[in-house]
């Protein structure tokens, strides 16, 4: 059974371990709940790790062929004055290349067309995750036994697989910020690639996309659980009085793309990744908050090296210690970094530390911030063969 892999859950992080086990050579079944992948959603950066990810699971060409590379833009206030400006172009030249926006599900599309569709076991929960002996594990769907010599849980920031191996630990918890987000329905005139806005205590950014449109998101801090009967006239409301182009983007969206979440984290971080022949993947090893945009690429990164160790550790118990030692330092360090980053960017709201922070992103030389960026950008992936 050492070469049969179950992937539980079908979202960015499941496929492209599915891909990335397949090419050194694992027999793969993906199990995802959902009876349709589309993985609807906005948007997504993906930084030269994230990307670089991607051409070592055969990929990257096609994503980067549909996304739009964010040269332009940068940080401002709700006034529109700039806070600090983005250098695309110093950018590419330090990693390779600039940070591509795509949308979410164009992304999930191709992760999909990589794989065959037989890997695919829609419409199926995984009920339970047991390892019955040495080397054996088997996963239950429904009245179906699937039995592995692997278990990879990508199961997402919710993961029954992580509750059933770490009972003790609190699971996620709520950030303070929930976001609102969408995808304008047509193309948007936008004088740049990227940028985000912060205001006390929210922020608003926005992505554009090849085709012309772009997704915006809103982070407000607000008690969990906190909903609106109309969100989107509610984003109106709140931010009526910001810059341009932040009252067209919501102008060019429908009320129903509107989506709306609890940004939730995992704290305290896991002990491990690996238990026996289950490792864990992704937000369900690592979720964290989205301030750095590093969710997606993490859970690349987890792909690649998962796979890598696993082509060439002399068994999968010592892949699993390879990949754990691996990434469990990186990701979390990652995820610490982005909730700082929030702590110091929409979550401020008084006026001292506001004035404080503009003013030395202001005084920050455009160097500095490259290389403050570059800290989590740089990553080369094992080679799969």
């Amino acid at each position: 059974m050492g070469d049969t892999a179950v992937i539980v859950g079908g979202g960015i992080g499941g496929l492209a371990a599915a891909i990335g086990l397949r090419r050194v050579g694992w027999q793969v079944t993906v199990v995802e709940r959902a009876s349709v992948l589309d993985d609807v959603g906005a948007g997504i950066s993906l930084a030269a790790n994230g990307l670089r990810a991607l051409d070592a699971l055969g990929v990257g060409k096609a994503v980067r062929e549909a996304s739009r590379g964010q040269y332009s833009g940068g940080t401002r206030t709700p006034r529109g004055g700039w806070l600090a400006r983005m250098d695309g172009a110093a950018l590419e030249k330090a990693v390779g290349t600039p940070i591509m926006g795509i949308p979410r599900a164009t992304l999930h599309r191709l992760l999909r067309e990589a794989l065959p569709a037989e890997t695919l076991l829609i419409g199926s929960e995984a009920g339970w995750v047991r390892q019955v002996g040495p080397g054996v594990v088997h996963v239950g769907c429904g009245e179906t036994i699937l039995e592995a010599g692997l278990v990879v849980a990508a199961d997402g920031i919710g993961s029954k697989v992580r509750e059933r191996l770490f009972p003790s630990h609190p699971g996620p918890v709520y950030s303070g910020s929930t976001v609102l987000r969408a995808v304008t329905e047509q193309a948007v005139d936008l004088d740049t690639d990227f940028e985000l806005t912060w205001g006390r205590g929210a922020e608003f950014g926005h992505i554009a996309f090849r085709d012309g449109r772009a997704e915006w998101h809103a982070v407000l801090t607000l008690p969990a659980g906190t909903r609106f009967c109309d969100p989107l006239a509610e984003l109106r409301r709140r931010f009526r009085h910001w810059h341009d182009p932040i009252p067209a983007l919501l102008g060019a969206t429908q009320a129903e793309a509107v989506l709306h979440h609890d940004v939730n984290e995992l704290r305290p971080p896991l002990p491990s990744y690996a238990v026996g022949r289950i490792a864990l993947l992704g937000d369900a090893a690592h979720a964290m908050t989205p301030n750095l945009g590093q969710g997606a690429c993490q859970a690349l990164e987890d792909a690649v090296s998962l796979a890598a160790a696993l082509a060439s550790a002399p068994s999968t118990e010592a892949a699993l210690a390879r990949y754990d030692a691996e990434r469990r330092p990186r990701s979390q360090a990652v995820a610490r970094a982005a909730r700082q980053a929030g702590r110091l960017g929409h979550r401020l709201a008084h006026p001292v530390p506001v004035t404080l922070r503009n003013t030395a992103m202001r005084l920050t030389p455009s160097r500095a911030a490259v290389r403050m960026i570059l800290r989590h950008h740089e990553w080369s992936p094992p080679h799969l063969g």
